[in-house]
């Protein structure tokens, strides 16, 4: 897409070809027909009105209601999830935020309902002009995200994490780089999104970092890591925020709460927490709160008697050391067929162990594979949900 089609889908005539795409299956199977359509309504835009169409209907699940919105498929996979972008919002609610990456302007739409004064820039001119359309509220022009232009309380980026197609993880390697950002926004409050599996606790032990890290999850997938710093930041503190796209059993939980859990033998239940608090090292933390233990110091399952709400647990229904022979014939022995096998630390791979149980019952089980100490146990469980 280039500036002539931009300028094309802003107009009666593109909004017209647009809405008549959308009105076509646009599937592999009918594409080509289907472009030849619109070819005859769009001409030379046909390619861009297409994509807007295609970008949108991928964007609805991840972005919410962008009905009118100028999008590329690059920037929606790119995009911040309107839950992650709405939750940090809420945070930032009645303070100015400039998004110095803001691209489309998924960030944007969701600060401008709480922040008196939100600004955007990137320093591609096409997202720029998009982000403007796409959310008018907002002031938003081509910068350099190093490039301070604003003296807003808040600064959010989002540096690029992908070079020839494979994720970073080292904040050096982003660009900007975290380095770069923090010493153009010294001293400022500064929010930057970054991957997930990022070592943020080595970059503390190297001194490259002193704020606050928090590790964001939606439905279960951990989506960033955003490391906070200056006055709007904790210092030192770790926090795993789990939120669900319904807007509800979504919660925190910090570094800072308690955590003196030894290591039991198990419950009733296994229970695995959610991968943000996995991921930010806050596994006793969870436990603590709701009353579980760990099995062993240097796994993430854990036991309890009972199931935190709205969690998934699985109820203990047998224990086995674990071997492919004892667990074949105590599956079998109760008739089960369809086998769902989630392991930790145990080296076993779950698809080719369920191929080689040769399982032909049917009932359905889950089991739990992981290591104990030095031994590998086996649970045979039933889902709580």
């Amino acid at each position: 897409m280039d500036g002539a089609d931009l300028a094309y889908l802003r107009t009666a005539d593109g909004t017209a070809a647009v809405a008549a795409a959308d009105r076509l299956a646009l599937t592999d199977g009918t594409l080509l027909a289907d472009v030849g359509t619109v070819r005859g309504i769009a001409g030379v835009h046909a390619a861009a009105v297409i994509e807007q169409v295609r970008a949108r209907r991928r964007a609805a699940a991840k972005l919410g209601d962008v009905d009118g919105w100028l999008l590329t498929d690059e920037a929606v996979q790119q995009a911040t999830p309107a839950a992650v972008a709405e939750h940090r919002a809420r945070r930032l609610a009645w303070l100015s935020v400039h998004d110095v990456t803001c691209s489309i302007g998924a960030e944007l739409r969701a600060l401008v309902q709480v922040c008196p004064r939100v600004v955007g820039s990137d320093l591609d001119p096409l997202r720029a002009r998009m982000a403007a359309h796409n959310v008018p509220r907002a002031l938003v022009y081509v910068a350099d995200a190093l490039t301070p232009t604003t003296t807003a309380d808040v600064v959010i980026a989002d540096p690029a994490r992908r070079a020839g197609g494979r994720r970073i993880v080292d904040p050096e390697q982003m660009s900007p780089a975290l380095s770069a950002l923090r010493a153009a926004y010294a001293g400022r409050s500064l929010a930057v999104k970054t991957a997930p599996g990022i070592d943020y606790d080595g970059l503390r032990r190297r001194g490259d970092f002193d704020g606050e890290v928090e590790i964001v999850s939606l439905d279960g997938g951990v989506r960033e890591a955003c490391l906070w710093s200056g006055p709007v930041a904790v210092p030192g503190l770790t926090r795993a925020t789990v939120l669900r796209a319904s807007g509800a059993g979504g919660y925190e939980v910090f570094s800072t709460d308690p955590h003196d859990v030894d290591p039991e033998p198990a419950g009733k239940y296994l229970i695995e927490p959610d991968g943000a608090v996995i991921r930010a090292g806050l596994v006793r933390h969870y436990a603590g709160r709701h009353g579980l233990w760990q099995l062993d110091p240097h796994i993430a399952y854990l036991s309890g008697d009972a199931v935190p709400a709205g969690q998934r647990g699985f109820e203990i229904l047998e224990q086995l050391k674990f071997s492919e022979k004892a667990l074949r014939a105590e599956l079998r022995a109760r008739d089960v067929g369809a086998v769902e096998i989630l392991t930790r630390g145990a080296g076993v791979d779950p698809d080719v162990l369920r191929k080689r149980l040769k399982l032909q019952g049917s009932q359905p089980m889950t089991v739990v594979i992981t290591r104990i100490g030095r031994e590998v146990v086996a649970y045979l469980t039933r889902p709580t949900r």
